[in-house]
């Protein structure tokens, strides 16, 4: 395989180039390793079909004897291009479309999406030219002696990471460090010290829910009429991501469902309704435990554009204070552009005699994921949390969802000794997390056995590049590690993915509790996964 000349990539900026040449020689040994593996599956695989679009499309087959794990994506594999995307959620060039796009934003609006900016970030750009995604270093996960080099040893990756780990700024801390290709653990300090995870909590609610749904689930909004009655049902079926935007581009549109209802209903020769709203699929209360905060909306099974009223895609923002109320009504406004006359909406359940008039999905369980992962989307976290009790027997409410989750991991055969999950999300102070669950689940997401659990890698933001890691590593690291940001006060957690200098793929979590400066905290957070990037520690 012949690793692609690097330099017409500077056409797409600084930032780009800056990631290109800090990882063209990884990429190149790990070019060399995957390659007699690719020439293997691409026989086995054959010709590359397209992926469904929409619900109701064909589905492709995907083949469970060989999986990759992307760190950063690059269109330089073609080879392994065609291969991965039939095997996962990936685009014809062997990356996840939502980190293509997002490249595309961030040398547009030269900014993060994290942290109240409003740039419209995670927003898919519409220009005919697409920037070119991070690069990437593919690194097989079958098991086999087929790697650049032996795993880091455990006594030298101390030496290098322990005086760092040692920082003051980082309070309480625990941490461990995996080898993902064979799961043994290389470092280890107090890697079984349960501590609050922030928002790295989301890795878990991504393995539970796609363990228990798989990468294919779709998340249903219908509308139905209540013969009877003549009322008309919008029956919330738990999609944060429905959206009212008039580019819905692969999300469920609350436009075409009060158009393909307003037609079921004109077939019927209704054109005045009593307008309802359901809300029953969920349960307990709708307020996080967190209180009214920008960083989430009310827990509701119905919702548009995640009740933002700001337009906003992603990070904190103002929000309707009932988002259930608000979707009827809206959805009622579309009805009438349509010629249908409705009533204020009000609560209601509908009734086993309902029939459906339309039906929208989500995109699948796959895109969600690495959409709650990228952006750190609380919403999409709580709802995902939720739907993962529903489809194990759990209530769905906040106890249920994270009974569930727990369930689901120990079904994988994951120690959750010391956990306590409040939530899915990770807003929940009374959460607790070990680094070592964090890292088995990181291990497990890549495990050749469970290819429907890849999402909650390809998930992780890139560091210098996507997400809530697009700010950070511009110095050192960007491209190579992959990883899930959690932060509250006091509270600075890091768990993701990193290839080290010999091209062997590492699962670390550092977890710090007790912080008292944010910055330094991320700061040594962020030295320490660099230093995982840069060690063969030997």
């Amino acid at each position: 395989m012949v690793v692609p000349e690097l330099r017409p990539w500077r056409a797409a900026g600084p930032h780009v180039a800056r990631i290109a040449d800090a990882v063209r020689p990884r990429l190149a040994r790990a070019a060399e390793t995957v390659r007699p593996r690719l020439a293997r599956v691409a026989e086995a695989v054959g010709p590359r079909s397209a992926r469904p679009d929409r619900p109701g499309s064909p589905r492709v087959p995907r083949p469970k004897t060989w999986q990759f794990t992307a760190t950063a994506a690059t269109a330089g594999l073609a080879l392994a291009a065609g291969v991965v995307t039939a095997a996962g959620p990936w685009d014809s060039a062997g990356q996840r479309t939502a980190e293509r796009d997002r490249a595309v934003a961030l040398e547009a609006a030269r900014g993060a999406d994290h942290g109240g900016g409003r740039a419209h970030a995670g927003t898919p750009p519409h220009g005919s030219q697409a920037a070119p995604p991070a690069v990437p270093v593919l690194t097989g996960l079958d098991g086999t002696a087929a790697t650049v080099r032996s795993a880091p040893g455990g006594e030298a990756l101390g030496t290098v990471l322990d005086p760092l780990l040692g920082d003051p700024a980082l309070g309480s801390r625990s941490a461990a460090v995996v080898d993902v290709a064979t799961g043994e653990r290389l470092h280890a300090t107090g890697s079984g010290k349960a501590l609050v995870p922030a928002s790295t909590t989301k890795i878990a609610t991504a393995v539970a829910a796609l363990s228990a749904m798989g990468a294919d689930h779709r998340i249903t909004t219908r509308a139905v009429y209540e013969p009877d009655t003549e009322e008309v049902v919008l029956v919330g079926g738990g999609d944060p991501t429905l959206t009212a935007r008039e580019d819905a581009g692969e999300l469920a549109s609350l436009r075409d469902l009060a158009e393909r209802t307003a037609a079921a209903l004109a077939k019927r020769g209704v054109r005045e309704v009593t307008l309802s709203y359901d809300t029953t699929l969920y349960e307990g209360a709708t307020l996080h435990p967190i209180g009214v905060n920008p960083n989430i909306a009310a827990v509701t099974p119905l919702m548009v554009d995640e009740a933002r009223t700001d337009g906003s895609t992603s990070g904190p923002a103002p929000r309707v204070a009932d988002p259930a109320a608000d979707a009827a009504r809206r959805f009622g406004e579309l009805l009438g552009e349509h010629g249908v006359k409705t009533t204020p909406p009000g609560p209601s359940k509908a009734t086993t005699r309902a029939s459906t008039l339309a039906a929208v999905s989500s995109p699948p369980l796959a895109a969600l994921v690495e959409r709650m992962l990228t952006h750190s989307d609380n919403d999409l976290a709580e709802a995902l949390a939720r739907h993962t009790a529903l489809a194990t027997g759990e209530s769905a409410d906040f106890a249920g969802a994270g009974a569930a989750i727990t369930a689901r991991l120990e079904q994988l055969g994951l120690s959750t000794k010391g956990a306590d999950i409040k939530d899915g999300s990770g807003l929940d102070r009374r959460d607790k997390l070990t680094a070592d669950l964090l890292t088995d689940l990181l291990v497990k997401a890549g495990d050749p056995t469970h290819p429907e659990l890849r999402p909650a890698l390809t998930g992780l933001p890139v560091a210098g590049f996507t997400g809530t890691l697009a700010g950070r590593y511009t110095d050192g690291a960007a491209g190579v590690v992959r990883a899930k940001t959690g932060t509250l006060t006091g509270v600075n957690t890091l768990a993701g993915t990193v290839v080290d200098k010999d091209g062997r793929l590492l699962a670390f979590a550092f977890l710090a509790n007790g912080t008292t400066d944010p910055t330094a905290a991320q700061s040594a957070l962020d030295k320490a996964a660099t230093a995982l990037a840069e060690c063969g520690c030997r």
